[in-house]
């Protein structure tokens, strides 16, 4: 006997900033007690915490939620075989905005030695690949 699992149509996510526990569960169709959990078991969930210990979470988390519900729901993924999955993507991704952020940042620096510099316009190319890997590294985590 195989078991078929039907893929679950969620939700579309409203343009907010933040969303409640409540309203993640909803959306992402998880009880509160699950998302709690896998916030002990996923390292890159963190939703920030404000008064009274009350979790708010992002756009982006709410992605990740539906990521991992779908991984483990839908795909069969164990805990561990999910948070795997979930890191070698992580892995990737930085990899390729890495590379990215390498051929821009020869393009840029060819031009900028090509071109003069325009006035009030002077861009530190060297900083601003510092700036971008940070931000990679915060959206990581």
């Amino acid at each position: 006997m195989t078991t078929t699992v039907e893929k679950v149509v969620l939700p579309p996510i409203p343009a907010k900033r933040y969303f409640t526990i409540g309203e993640v569960s909803e959306l992402c169709g998880v009880k509160p007690h699950v998302l709690r959990y896998w916030e002990q078991e996923f390292t890159q969930l963190r939703p920030v915490k404000r008064r009274g210990n009350r979790r708010y979470y992002q756009h982006h988390e709410v992605l990740l939620i539906r990521r991992i519900r779908e991984l483990l729901y839908e795909q069969g993924f164990t805990i561990n075989g999910a948070r795997n999955k979930l890191d070698a993507r992580g892995a990737v991704i930085e990899d390729e905005a890495s590379a990215k952020l390498d051929a821009q940042g020869q393009q840029e620096a060819a031009a900028a030695s090509a071109a003069p510099a325009q006035a009030g316009g002077d861009v530190d190319v060297g900083q601003l690949r510092k700036d971008l890997i940070g931000i990679i590294e915060l959206l990581r985590r």
